[in-house]
């Protein structure tokens, strides 16, 4: 019996002079971020993954309207993601549907969000739109951070190269620009039946895509050289559909759910969600710096995300780890709403 009052006495000063730890995702600032998205249904998964972050405070979310979303169905899907995860005090708003310069190469409409489109995932209502369109949403969410601000594009540049010109001063404010578009070393998305080498964020409008790049702004850009590497399997489907337990992880099963021709066509990737993930670990990936520009002057390389020997120092990322960026995806639609 005295032994055992013993080491339990032992056991409480131990306790007593150990250091209190806290777990780090507690003790950490949570990083504040602008997401600037076209809002399809690989943007949902990357929203909801940022919306669960506790490492990750969404201060805005701005639509581009000049990719795979109409600005009205892009900005109902964002509010309804909000009201899905319970942040309802994100301001959102869209700006334009047509490139800043140039001609417009849209997304066939079939397959752009539209409000008809969203009644296939059943988002819950959400609120309003902010009554500042998508670039001062941008500008004015930059200009009020207390620290830098990290941005997350996940469609066409539209928004933020408008915010660039208009207000130079906000580049000095980007702690990184994570961008998923482009293809640098891989062959592009095929975007028509000349064009092999442009990605679809990029080729919907180059000239805003080469603003951004070589506005000076750091940049990290997640393009298919990356995404080529983590194609979503309909074994994932069905480990997410046995592990989903909160609404952002049934959420993101049903988008998949609503996709499975699609993925068994081994046409389907992580390309935002892989995007968001960077952003909240760049351990993910390998990023080295590379000179790559934008080309956007007609013909078949418009959009073409080229590596040149003098153009902007860029971080490109590539050899993703699927296995822990999986369970990531997985295990953080988990841990919040």
């Amino acid at each position: 019996m005295f032994k055992k009052i013993a080491f339990l006495l032992f056991l409480c000063c131990a306790f007593i002079l150990l250091p209190m730890t806290i777990p780090a995702a507690a003790a950490a600032t949570p990083k504040p971020v602008i997401i600037d998205s076209d809002m399809t249904t690989d943007d949902f998964m990357a929203t909801l993954y940022l919306l669960n972050d506790p490492n990750v405070s969404v201060k805005a979310i701005t639509v581009t309207g000049t990719g795979w979303a109409y600005c009205d169905g892009g900005v109902e899907a964002a509010l309804g993601l909000l009201a899905l995860t319970n942040h309802t005090d994100i301001p959102v708003s869209c700006w334009r549907e047509t490139p800043l310069l140039g001609d417009y190469n849209p997304v066939p409409g079939e397959y752009r969000t539209s409000p008809d489109s969203l009644k296939a995932y059943n988002l819950p209502a959400g609120g309003t739109a902010s009554d500042m369109d998508a670039v001062k949403l941008f500008t004015s969410t930059v200009q009020a951070a207390t620290d830098k601000i990290t941005v997350l594009a996940l469609g066409p540049l539209t928004n933020i190269a408008q915010a660039f010109e208009t207000t130079p001063a906000l580049i000095d404010k980007i702690d990184m620009i994570y961008i998923m578009g482009g293809a640098v070393d891989v062959p592009g998305s095929a975007v028509s039946d000349t064009n092999k080498s442009a990605e679809w964020n990029i080729y919907c409008d180059p000239y805003a895509a080469r603003l951004v790049f070589e506005s000076g702004a750091p940049i990290t850009l997640i393009s298919l050289d990356a995404s080529n590497d983590v194609p979503i399997t309909m074994d994932f489907l069905s480990k997410l559909q046995a592990e989903a337990k909160t609404p952002s992880a049934k959420m993101a099963a049903t988008i998949l759910q609503n996709s499975t021709g699609f993925i068994q066509s081994g046409g389907y990737y992580f390309w935002d969600p892989l995007a968001a993930a960077v952003l909240a670990d760049p351990t993910l990936v390998t990023l080295t710096k590379r000179s790559v520009d934008v080309v956007d002057t007609p013909g078949a390389d418009y959009g073409r995300t080229k590596p040149v020997g003098n153009g902007p120092q860029i971080l490109v990322a590539t050899k993703p780890d699927g296995k822990v960026f999986e369970q990531g995806l997985i295990d953080t639609w988990n841990a919040g709403s």
